[in-house]
């Protein structure tokens, strides 16, 4: 009978498993709120992802560098630039629509941002500089993917050089036996989203629907018009052809989860699972999407610029077009270096607000109002970033067989 049950349940689509887990949880969030039982689930769910993530990062980056085959560099030059022009055009798009639609806060008595955010552009690279080259061990267990990005690169460049075949098949058969343990966590993922879509509802109830409604429309609007029309036009001038199959691909199998873990980080490994199944070269998705869920962030760059230039309406400063651009590419450029966990992009806006001489009593104020929003604003941006990771990974990948003649299909 539990055989049956488990085969039953491992057959039935992953997505009407997860959309029956969100009724279930906001219908109990609603009906028993309180059941610290059904929210350590969510808990669970998510420590276990980011627990395995820096782990399976590390193995598969080594891995993968130490068995390259020659060609991918093309590639890596086409994804970068991908991700990096996606991340400063969502900024433009914010910047336009904060002009066209501009907002103030309220800003006076708002409190709870604790937390220092860097004042400066030259703080987020002065932190990232340090951080890359932190210790290795200390990188993985602390989650610090540029420092677990740069080991591997290094560790598996060596590996490539001194190690022995037999040696490097290992190290694959090791990640492969961490992808598994990856899968064995993805197929709870509906016990998961029950948890974490209970613990939202509980703790905000339908009023987080209302409060800061328009700001939140204006978040949401701009990251949709980036994830449903900039990214797609991108893809489709590079593979010329409708980009469309491959958006839902990835929206379907990448965002949905991401959406509910809030964590770029953590959703690496459902990236990668993704990639594999639309056939993807495994050399270079397991680089390019740990990369992506670090310079990747389309949903930050328009998290900062839109709060950001939100704080200058509220303030009656005046915000000129070219002011408003120079945001832009700092956002940009500023959003590479945002946490990739859940609220990451928010300690990020004093470093904008500064552009206009906020202070950081008043910034922090609208980080504090980020906090208040962000189960919604945090969740879109989420599902923005590393759907985006997948979409343009798969992007630079179909670009290349295109150049050599290979017919692309997804």
């Amino acid at each position: 009978m539990i055989k049956t049950i488990v085969r039953v349940w491992g057959n039935t689509n992953l997505m009407l498993r997860i959309f029956c887990a969100i009724i279930i949880g906001s219908a109990l969030a609603l009906t028993c709120p309180g059941l610290s039982g059904i929210s350590i689930l969510g808990t669970l769910f998510v420590g276990a992802l980011k627990a395995i993530a820096p782990v399976l990062v590390a193995v598969l980056v080594m891995a993968s560098v130490a068995k390259a085959r020659q060609g991918l560099g093309e590639r890596f030059r086409v994804v970068i630039i991908l991700y990096m022009a996606s991340t400063l055009l969502a900024a433009i798009v914010a910047v336009f629509a904060s002009q066209l639609f501009p907002l103030q806060l309220a800003l006076a008595g708002v409190s709870g941002a604790e937390n220092a955010a860097p004042g400066e552009l030259g703080d987020v690279f002065q932190n990232l500089a340090r951080d890359i080259m932190s210790n290795p061990l200390t990188a993985v267990s602390s989650a610090s993917y540029l420092s677990v990005l740069f080991w591997a690169v290094i560790f598996g460049v060596a590996l490539k050089r001194k190690a022995s075949d037999k040696t490097i098949s290992i190290l694959q058969d090791v990640a492969d036996s961490i992808s598994l343990v990856v899968q064995w966590v993805i197929r709870c993922a509906p016990f998961g989203i029950l948890g974490l879509v209970y613990s939202s509802v509980s703790e905000s109830g339908l009023d987080i629907f209302t409060t800061y409604g328009r700001l939140i429309l204006l978040l949401v609007g701009c990251m949709m018009a980036v994830s449903l029309g900039v990214n797609p036009l991108i893809a489709g001038l590079l593979l010329r052809k409708n980009p469309y199959p491959l958006v839902w691909k990835c929206l379907k199998g990448s965002a949905v989860s991401a959406f509910f873990t809030r964590s770029s980080a953590a959703n690496i490994p459902v990236n990668m699972e993704l990639c594999k199944r639309m056939g993807l070269d495994e050399d270079f998705y397991s680089v390019s999407i740990p990369l992506g869920s670090t310079i990747n962030m389309d949903g930050a760059a328009i998290t900062i610029t839109v709060m950001t230039l939100a704080t200058c309406h509220t303030m009656g400063i005046e915000v000129s077009l070219g002011s408003a651009l120079v945001l832009s590419v700092l956002a940009a450029f500023g959003a590479c270096g945002a946490s990739g966990v859940a609220g990451g992009s928010l300690l990020l806006i004093p470093m904008a607000c500064a552009l206009f001489g906020i202070s950081n009593d008043i910034a922090m104020q609208v980080v504090a109002v980020g906090f208040i929003i962000g189960v919604i604003q945090d969740s879109v941006e989420t599902a923005l970033n590393s759907s985006g990771d997948a979409m343009f990974t798969a992007t630079a990948d179909f670009y290349d067989r295109r150049k050599r003649g290979i017919e692309v299909k997804f």
